[in-house]
């Protein structure tokens, strides 16, 4: 139990189950996430300057973060494959390292809450990659649902 709740993961035995979600509505649903990188500054200017030797970071990871929420339900057992219709992913180099945020709309029985998760996750595995030859130290850090709308819970937000 979580909170007085129960898991709904896991069938009356405990063993792990995909929940059913076929008798749900479809309604339109949303959800953010955000992430972050850390990293020296001088790291920071080389991928804001485009002095990265293998590339264009944070456009690479933008799009790995967008193939990768497309694939969710192949990398999390339980997850139900959803449609979504809309997605965007935000990457900025700040002070201290790269500012990551996703956004994935759709209409589906399901949130899009691991979609955006997931995104968020992949570019930032994607900033280290590209980066790790400058600075193998870099920390991926707060990966985090931000807010999720949509469905039989409604609106949260962080």
């Amino acid at each position: 139990m979580a909170g007085g709740r129960k898991l709904s993961h896991f069938d009356a035995r405990g063993k792990a189950r995909m929940v059913e979600v076929g008798d749900k509505p479809e309604t339109a649903r949303r959800a953010a996430a955000s992430g972050f990188v850390s990293m020296s500054r001088d790291t920071a200017e080389l991928i804001k300057a485009g002095r990265v030797e293998k590339g264009d970071v944070l456009g690479i990871a933008r799009t790995a973060g967008l193939m990768a929420l497309k694939r969710t339900s192949e990398l999390i057992p339980l997850c139900h494959p959803v449609r979504v219709s809309g997605a965007d992913l935000e990457l900025e180099v700040v002070e201290g390292g790269v500012a990551i945020r996703a956004e994935v709309r759709g209409t589906d029985r399901t949130g899009f809450e691991m979609e955006a998760l997931v995104a968020v996750s992949t570019a930032a595995l994607t900033v280290y990659d590209m980066v790790k030859s400058v600075e193998r130290g870099m920390r991926i850090e707060h990966v985090q649902l931000e807010r999720k709308e949509g469905g039989k819970s409604g609106r949260w937000k962080r």
